[in-house]
């Protein structure tokens, strides 16, 4: 079966290796053009061309897939596409193209956590599972039918990231069950069925934690947007990079926002008990343990994160 694979992020390169793996003819590859990366603004191909091209698969690198992309899939002739976090939408006249549609892979038990961001927002939720479908891709925001489910518990630890990483091993195992099932004409899609629920992008202020929450909130929010867009907070004016914070339920003597440095470790007042901050970046510096950022406060008992 010959296949059109769209992805852009890392997270999209366990599908496209486990489709090769399979033995399933990549006729190319549909990715997002080239991007400014580091200090120095460097364009460099996403993580899924650069595979593709260590593969030999001939890569389409398009913005979004307007008519012109639409011809060039058309030209491979694929049978399906199977589409990872590519990162624009797909309208009617490409959807139309391959001879089975489009077979996506979706980091939720659908029809929760429909949008681009369905691990951060059921982290920052605080589910206890969550999973990855394979569903036919129509017009609507995954809202297609469901070929295939698999859950994965959501640990006290995990980060978007963590989470991210390990859905993306187990998703590509079934993705590419997915089109075997597709290929051997035993493939059997079913309505949606349960509570919707949305997933929409994070944005910078998604990051902001509220010390006024309770310790769980934040402890939830703080990894549910690590790595991007990143936890943060504001001091004296200016906005300070965290990473993921501990719960600290042995402090309920700190009102919100108020720090407090306890042994090596660096403790802040929330809306119910303390939590433990982990590293700390601020506005101007690299990241630094709690302990070497708090050597360097003349009076850490007056610090209060707003």
């Amino acid at each position: 079966m010959k296949v059109l694979f769209a992805g852009t992020p890392a997270v999209a390169v366990p599908s496209l290796n486990a489709l090769v793996k399979a033995g399933f003819e990549i006729v190319a590859v549909l990715t997002r053009p080239d991007a400014p990366v580091g200090r120095k603004r460097v364009l460099t191909p996403s993580p899924v061309a650069a595979r593709a091209m260590e593969l030999g698969i001939e890569v389409i690198r398009a913005a979004k897939v307007d008519a012109e992309t639409t011809a060039r899939i058309a030209d491979f002739a694929p049978d399906v596409a199977a589409i990872v976090a590519y990162g624009g939408i797909v309208p009617r006249a490409a959807l139309g193209v391959p001879t089975h549609g489009w077979v996506n892979l979706h980091f939720s038990l659908l029809p929760a956590w429909r949008g681009a961001a369905p691990v951060q927002r059921s982290i920052i939720a605080g589910d206890d599972v969550t999973g990855a479908a394979t569903f036919q891709l129509e017009e609507g925001l995954d809202t297609g039918p469901v070929f295939g489910t698999l859950t994965e518990t959501v640990r006290s630890e995990d980060t978007a990231g963590d989470l991210l990483e390990r859905l993306s091993i187990s998703g590509a195992v079934l993705l590419s069950q997915t089109l075997s099932a597709i290929d051997a004409g035993q493939a059997a899609p079913q309505p949606q069925n349960g509570e919707i629920s949305l997933a929409p992008k994070l944005t910078l202020d998604d990051g902001r934690l509220d010390w006024h929450q309770p310790a769980l909130a934040l402890n939830r929010r703080a990894r549910g947007v690590t790595p991007e867009p990143g936890a943060w907070t504001i001091l004296e004016g200016q906005r300070i990079k965290l990473e993921p914070v501990k719960l600290r339920p042995d402090i309920k003597d700190l009102l919100p926002g108020n720090i407090r440095v306890d042994g090596k470790s660096v403790v802040v007042g929330t809306g119910s008990h303390a939590v433990e901050l982990g590293r700390i970046q601020p506005a101007g510096k690299k990241m630094m343990s709690p302990a070497d950022w708090a050597r360097g406060l003349s009076t850490p008992e007056r610090v209060v994160f707003e």
